[in-house]
């Protein structure tokens, strides 16, 4: 779909906002959420104006064009995912009474076939946090950060948000605002722990240089580390670590989960862990389990 460049008029821009602080205030959906929200259903109500309808005017012959034409140029995941924003978007409408039909009512997604999760090696993760140089402040602070992010499964947003009140480092954890504010306890492991102390001794003070935050990693400027900024460290760490294949956001976090899963931890300790509010989501480390199991058979089963 070509860019849209039809502009939303105020009165459907309120409706938009008003959407928003709905579902926050309902679920308590994350900023980059309702940013993903956002951008949805500004796209489609461009897209309605095009077309000469309004928001709330629209009909299924409109929607099932819609989706359709974004179809043509977007994945099925793209599509499926602004079709869960707008069902989500009527449905608020259709119960507040502004329409009387919802247009997306008995409409399915597009089938996405449930691709594996991207992960490293034990080996190559080994490798990856052993790059920084740990001679410097800033090298110190991102071993401590890969250490963190591979001994918890932290999302990247998570981990950057930590603030020093919420790592026990005697006890071993650090409590996490995930997804919707949900809170959890995850241990950090010794490894971490130690490296987090390292860094706090030796490092943080420098990049804090008189200025105040109670963000645990920090740049050189005394800000918390960004997530893109770590990523891009992240990246260029793997290339000094000679590792090619290609890093998501979420590639150690699927490393922590397949480690502890081919070293006999079940899926709802990961579950756990991770933070999914359903196991349904952690079950696309399966295949892990599977795997597992298919080889200790093999091994140990007098006819594997």
């Amino acid at each position: 779909m070509s860019k849209l460049k039809t502009k939303i008029t105020p009165e459907e821009q309120s409706y938009l906002d008003t959407f928003l602080d709905a579902v926050w205030l309902e679920s308590g959906l994350s900023a980059n959420t309702l940013a993903s929200y956002r951008l949805d259903l500004q796209h489609f109500a461009r897209y309605a104006s095009s077309a000469g309808h309004s928001l709330l005017g629209i009909d299924r012959d409109v929607m099932r064009d819609y989706l359709d034409v974004r179809g043509e140029s977007s994945s099925r995941r793209t599509v499926s995912r602004s079709l869960s924003t707008l069902k989500r978007f009527y449905r608020y409408y259709l119960a507040e009474g502004a329409i009387k039909l919802d247009p997306t009512a008995d409409m399915s997604s597009p089938q996405i076939g449930k691709s594996l999760p991207k992960s490293l090696s034990e080996e190559d993760v080994e490798r990856l946090i052993a790059a920084p140089d740990i001679t410097n402040s800033l090298g110190l602070r991102d071993r401590a950060m890969l250490e963190t992010l591979y001994a918890t499964g932290l999302r990247v947003s998570e981990l950057v948000s930590l603030t020093v009140t919420e790592i026990d480092l005697v006890a071993g954890f650090c409590r996490v605002f995930g997804k919707g504010s949900k809170e959890r306890l995850v241990p950090l492991g010794e490894q971490s722990v130690s490296w987090i102390e390292r860094y706090l001794s030796e490092s943080r003070d420098e990049l804090l240089s008189n200025h105040v935050s109670d963000a645990v990693f920090l740049t050189r400027r005394a800000k918390a580390m960004s997530r893109q900024g770590f990523w891009q460290n992240i990246k260029r760490y793997a290339l000094k670590a000679g590792i090619n294949s290609s890093l998501s956001p979420h590639t150690l976090r699927h490393a922590f989960a397949t480690h502890l899963l081919n070293h006999g931890a079940d899926l709802r300790s990961v579950q756990m862990l991770l933070g999914h509010s359903n196991l349904s989501t952690t079950q696309i480390y399966t295949h892990v389990a599977n795997a597992r199991l298919q080889l200790l058979h093999q091994q140990h089963h007098p006819r594997g």
